[in-house]
């Protein structure tokens, strides 16, 4: 008895002559390309576009005061001047320092410090010392509290300056000599002073040079620049200063390791200058373009 074959019906797809595994793929025709065309989207490899730089602080200079700077003919080791400067009668002047002001980028502490110039603060620059000097990198002036003994009496006519604590007040650096600063970092004023709630910041610092000073940068805000007078800023940063001895600074941080408050105390006379060194006027210059043309800052 013979074997018949059942024959089993083909799959559709194997019905062509094809030796290939695989289905076959689906024909494309023009309009199909134009569609696939039109609706597949390609990363792109390269990248035309560039982000746009930051805009550049605006050192526009808005406003112009002055300082004239004094020496007291014989050093007071207690600082005091005596009301409205009775014992600084034969003083000698150093000279004048013009200053440019950026009022277009921190116009609150412009206008505050201008208002110390003008004394339309209630307060004034006039007759208080520049009370520390570091050598090669900036002076200090405009500490509060006693005014007999040279200091700035404290103000009570000023805006609150919530410029402190805004980012765009810390963009420009202390880049060279010349830079006029609201120090921030380095401010020394009494800690009861600045504990109190009508507390204002009038304390400056203007650099010296040679070199820049990147330890302020970001810390300190710079509201202007010395437009006159860099060689009586020389001249200021050539007066010798206190300068404690290397066993003294170990004793003074060691005291301050173990609480000891004499140690701040010890260190307010460091870098204080040996001479008598003030200002003996101070105020606004009118010009007649109220805006000048952008500054270095």
């Amino acid at each position: 008895m013979g074997c018949s074959a059942t024959l089993l019906p083909t799959p559709p797809h194997l019905c062509r002559h094809s030796t290939s595994p695989f289905p076959p793929s689906p024909h494309l025709n023009r309009r199909n390309l134009l569609f696939l065309s039109t609706t597949l989207t390609f990363p792109s490899t390269i990248s035309t576009s560039v982000a746009a730089p930051p805009p550049s602080p605006d050192t526009t200079i808005t406003e112009r005061v002055f300082l004239d700077f004094s020496i007291c003919p014989n050093y007071f080791t207690n600082r005091n001047l005596g009301d409205d400067l009775s014992n600084c009668a034969d003083s000698e002047p150093i000279g004048r320092l013009v200053l440019g002001l950026y009022g277009n980028l921190v116009p609150i502490t412009v206008s505050n410090f201008k208002a110390m110039c003008t004394g339309s603060s209630g307060s004034t620059y006039k007759g208080t010392l520049v009370q520390k000097i570091f050598p090669g990198q900036f002076f200090m002036a405009g500490r509060q509290g006693r005014r007999d003994k040279g200091e700035v009496k404290p103000p009570l006519k000023l805006i609150r300056n919530v410029e402190s604590i805004e980012s765009k007040s810390f963009l420009l650096e202390h880049s060279r000599a010349g830079v006029v600063s609201l120090p921030l970092s380095e401010n020394d004023d009494d800690d009861d002073l600045k504990l109190n709630p009508n507390y204002h910041n009038v304390e400056f610092l203007v650099t010296t040079g040679p070199g820049p000073c990147p330890q302020l940068d970001s810390k300190n805000i710079v509201f202007g620049t010395v437009l006159e007078g860099l060689d009586i800023v020389t001249t200021i940063a050539a007066i010798p200063t206190y300068k404690p001895s290397e066993n003294i600074r170990q004793y003074n941080d060691f005291a301050e390791l173990i609480g000891d408050g004499r140690a701040k105390t010890a260190r307010a006379i460091w870098n204080k200058p040996l001479k008598t060194v003030y200002i003996s006027d101070c105020g606004e210059l009118k010009v007649a373009k109220p805006t000048l043309s952008p500054s270095l800052p």
